[in-house]
């Protein structure tokens, strides 16, 4: 039995002052991801693991995206043998299921993906949704302006706040959050077309092509690419998703040794 006697304000005390001390840090950052889905949290281990101030908003409570569910709620996914290596890199358990598809548990991964983003260095946020973005001069996005999930969903008039990034990341799976609130800001200069039908096999092979830089600053991954360039969602099959992840972490990567 614990013999110390606990001290309430001293747990809130030590709860608020390390969570402002973390959002007065990642006031201005280097790559602002928003999104915690498979994609975005590939991104956040391999840019954080290269030194890049890194943060991730999630406007849910849980990170995962849909990774979490697996297939219609049967905690397995699968991943192609390119998607394999991303397991093997962050000792993720998975078996052959035939050649070519290797499956694995969607706790696991989730789990330890978002542990290894976090021991790399990225700062994740959760509970927050990103409701504009900054932009200046030539159309260039440079940061985020952010608010409360519990905000939005109680439809309250309250202000949000902002932060400054170099990079942003729009890794909001099917909705592109991001991208939609930069076509509306910009007009005709960023368009998303939508996301087409289920092909797994097309939906995996076009993800990779449809990462990349949309206007300068703003950067799309995972589904939200496919649905930026109308192509195929892929189901419950997710090594596109965390390939995905790792090139736009690259591509950031490059783009910021150029600033």
């Amino acid at each position: 039995m614990l013999e110390r006697k606990m001290d309430e304000i001293i747990i809130s005390k030590a709860i608020t002052e390390s969570y402002f001390k973390d959002l007065l840090e990642t006031m201005e950052v280097d790559v602002a991801i928003v999104g915690a889905g498979p994609s975005g949290m590939a991104a956040a281990y391999y840019l954080a693991g290269n030194g890049v101030r890194t943060s991730v908003f999630e406007k849910r409570l849980s990170v995962g995206g849909g990774m979490w569910g697996g297939g219609m709620m049967f905690n397995k996914i699968v991943v192609q043998a390119e998607g394999k290596t991303i397991l093997d890199e962050l000792d993720i358990a998975s078996i052959e299921y035939q050649e070519g598809y290797h499956v694995a548990g969607s706790v696991e991964a989730t789990s330890t993906l978002c542990s290894k983003a976090v021991k790399a260095g990225a700062k994740i946020f959760n509970l927050i949704g990103v409701e504009d973005v900054m932009i200046r001069e030539h159309d260039r996005i440079t940061g985020l302006v952010l608010n409360w999930t519990a905000v939005s969903m109680a439809n309250l008039h309250v202000d949000p706040l902002v932060i400054r990034a170099k990079i942003v990341i729009d890794a909001t799976g099917h909705a592109a959050e991001v991208c939609n609130i930069v076509a509306r800001k910009t007009g005709a200069k960023l368009e998303v077309l939508g996301e087409k039908s289920m092909w797994a096999e097309v939906g995996e092979r076009m993800i990779l092509d449809n990462t990349r830089q949309v206007c300068p600053g703003l950067l799309v991954a995972g589904m939200a690419a496919n649905a930026v360039f109308n192509a195929p969602r892929m189901g419950a099959v997710f090594g596109g998703m965390l390939l995905s992840g790792k090139k736009v972490a690259d591509l950031a990567m490059s783009l910021l040794k150029k600033a």
